[in-house]
């Protein structure tokens, strides 16, 4: 089969290095997985193109998405945040990503990690889809449906099955590499 990349990458050099070098790749990392929480969060209604542009600010603007240091945010941060024109300025975003980091820091106080917590959703191991095409990727899945309304149910913000079910794909947990994509693992092919 001939290597092709998967087509939403196709945009910009950085949208293909996000492709081959992140995106789909088995996360870990409680720091990372709160990354995405607010990137996949603040680009509700927007392009990623848009968000990935802007990720280095993010991580100046949100403590390089330390979620202790995140939900100390006061208000006053609040509003010199929607002042930063490095960030989506969207009231219900920013104070969104304040309260995630609140409901984060309860889930790793609850589960040890939040890697503990949302690894559960899979059973541990990612879901290894084998789309022939874009057309085949689902926008949700019932993993993604479930993580929603449990991630609402312990207070986060900007959680829709749509926006869980990108951040399952982004931090490793779902692989929707098109078949033959050089950045899925041949193994996984």
């Amino acid at each position: 089969m001939t290597e092709k990349r998967c087509a939403w990458c196709l945009g910009s050099p950085g949208y293909i290095a996000y492709h081959d070098d992140e995106w789909g790749r088995p996360v870990h990392d409680d720091r990372v997985f709160f990354e995405f929480l607010v990137l996949e969060g603040a680009q509700a209604g927007l392009s990623w193109s848009t968000i990935l542009a802007k990720r280095e600010n993010y991580r100046r603007a949100f403590a390089d998405f330390d979620p202790a240091k995140v939900a100390r945010f006061t208000p006053a941060k609040v509003a010199k945040l929607l002042a930063d024109p490095g960030i989506v300025r969207n009231r219900l975003k920013v104070a969104g990503t304040v309260r995630n980091a609140k409901a984060f820091l309860a889930v790793q106080e609850e589960f040890g990690s939040f890697d503990a917590y949302v690894w559960r959703f899979v059973a541990g191991r990612p879901i290894r889809n084998r789309p022939r095409s874009q057309k085949e990727v689902p926008a949700t899945s019932p993993e993604s449906d479930a993580l929603s309304r449990d991630l609402k149910k312990r207070g986060f913000t900007f959680v829709g099955s749509t926006i869980v079910y990108a951040f399952l794909q982004a931090t490793g947990l779902v692989d929707d590499h098109i078949a033959g994509c050089p950045a899925k693992p041949k193994a996984r092919a």
